[in-house]
């Protein structure tokens, strides 16, 4: 397995704590009689994760639990008051200026919900800036600048300033602007919700294409959970500045691992975010199956008419056509409606 390109352990981020009041266990745990002071606020509280090569990966709470501290702190945007965060298993936080600058220039790609372009520099100059900034001759950055134009798919746009753009050709900017320094890890807070629903619906789909071609090792914050079923490989989800779960969409609907991720996804379509291999159950001994199959990686939603309406069980198969499993009706209606009770029994005497 290949090492996490980001690994952080017993991460704070503590306001209203100084150096001198801070005191760690041997684990890099704060004791919580500090953090139950009057004035101190723990945005980010113990958390500890990892982030593999070419993930997505979503992070998700209500506002104020944590989620945009906790990505400043990975990018050290802010400084963390304890832990450790590597990046490719370098420590971020032994850094100094001039290493972090380097990073930041070479590895990483930012993108905030504020489109926070240049008004007086055009789509291509917004998005040649930083390589600009980084002392690249013109030819250079002018045609590279123009690559991250049809990427994003803003050609003829780019000698218009950002008045003269749309929200959602203005965050395509943004997105250029940030890959234009081709980074192997990119950040992004929330970088959708300011758009209205359908560009935010084409963004997410743009978003999807470049990762499809890019490959990047993404992490992701949003608090709408239709966006992160969409686009996540895995969710973490946090309250009061801690990750209270870490996992696929499916296992955190399935499993929640508390009674916060309970009720954070008790609204979710369970359709929607689980798949055909979460849901089905092993094949019995010369069991009469229905005639079509459908695949082990199929979300329900895409096969739940079908596999409803037949009268025997559905055989499940992988990409190479061996079954694998099979789905009875009623299995798959007590996991879409689990909380649904069977009609009462009405004595005819």
């Amino acid at each position: 397995m290949a090492e996490p390109v980001i690994r952080c352990r017993s991460l704070y981020k503590i306001f209203g704590l100084g150096p001198a009041d801070l005191r760690v266990d041997s684990d890099g745990v704060v004791a919580p009689a500090i953090l139950e002071r009057e004035g101190v606020v723990a945005a980010v509280n113990d958390v500890t994760l990892d982030v593999s090569p070419g993930e997505i990966l979503i992070v998700m709470g209500l506002s104020g639990s944590g989620k945009s501290t906790l990505v400043r702190c990975l990018s050290r945007l802010i400084e963390p008051t304890s832990g450790s965060v590597e990046i490719e298993g370098a420590d971020l936080l032994a850094m100094n200026d001039r290493e972090l600058i380097d990073l930041r220039r070479s590895k990483m790609g930012m993108v905030f919900q504020n489109f926070a372009l240049l008004p007086h520099r055009t789509a291509l100059e917004n998005i040649a800036f930083p390589l600009q900034m980084r002392g690249m001759k013109r030819r250079d950055y002018v045609e590279r600048a123009r690559d991250m134009i049809r990427l994003v798919g803003l050609e003829g746009r780019e000698n218009n300033f950002p008045r003269e753009l749309s929200g959602g050709q203005q965050q395509r900017v943004g997105i250029a602007r940030s890959l234009a320094v081709e980074p192997d890890i990119w950040f992004l807070d929330e970088p959708f919700s300011a758009l209205d629903p359908l560009i935010r619906k084409e963004m997410q789909d743009e978003f999807l294409r470049l990762q499809s071609l890019l490959n990047k090792t993404i992490v992701f914050i949003t608090h709408d959970f239709d966006e992160a079923l969409k686009l996540a490989d895995r969710i973490a989800i946090m309250f009061n500045g801690s990750v209270e779960q870490i996992g696929r969409p499916e296992d955190i609907v399935l499993s929640p691992a508390t009674e916060y991720v309970a009720r954070f996804t008790s609204d979710v379509p369970r359709e929607r975010v689980l798949r055909v291999g979460s849901v089905m159950e092993p094949p019995g001994d010369d069991e009469n199956v229905a005639d079509q199959a459908v695949n082990v990686s199929d979300r329900i939603e895409k096969v739940v008419e079908y596999v409803l309406g037949q009268r025997l069980p559905v055989p499940v198969v992988d990409d190479g056509g061996a079954v694998v499993g099979v789905m009875h009706q009623a299995h798959v209606l007590k996991i879409l409606f689990p909380r649904s009770s069977p009609p009462e029994t009405v004595n005819p005497d």
